[in-house]
């Protein structure tokens, strides 16, 4: 069956770093566009990034841009999410979802704080 296993979360001072991966099982990992998700408390759930199966194309949502970066090792089937210059504001539980599949991971919990 389809899996989507998160991890690299945790606890990080403002200004510090975290790398996100994302194992994937079940399918064709190297032909699906995968993407991470982001929902912090209270809000709703928003597109952080997307990666296109070859990894030939991303985008990121405009207040991530320069500081995070999506990529993927295909022979691996884990798509990273490395995660820059973090701000409390990025505090949220972060998913993996491969949308041509509609299947999302478990989430992880990123918390920026000093």
């Amino acid at each position: 069956q389809v899996q989507l296993v998160e991890s690299g979360g945790g606890l990080v001072q403002p200004g510090g770093s975290l790398r996100l991966s994302c194992a994937a099982s079940g399918f064709t990992f190297s032909l699906n566009t995968m993407t991470w998700y982001r929902q912090a408390p209270g809000k709703e759930r928003e597109l952080v990034a997307r990666i296109t199966s070859s990894g030939g194309s991303t985008n990121y949502v405009e207040s991530v841009k320069g500081r995070f970066t999506i990529s993927r090792d295909n022979a691996k089937n884990t798509v990273y999410l490395q995660m820059n210059s973090l701000k409390p504001e990025d505090t949220a539980v972060y998913y993996c979802y491969a949308p041509a599949l509609d299947y999302w991971g478990q989430g992880i919990q990123v918390t920026v704080s000093s």
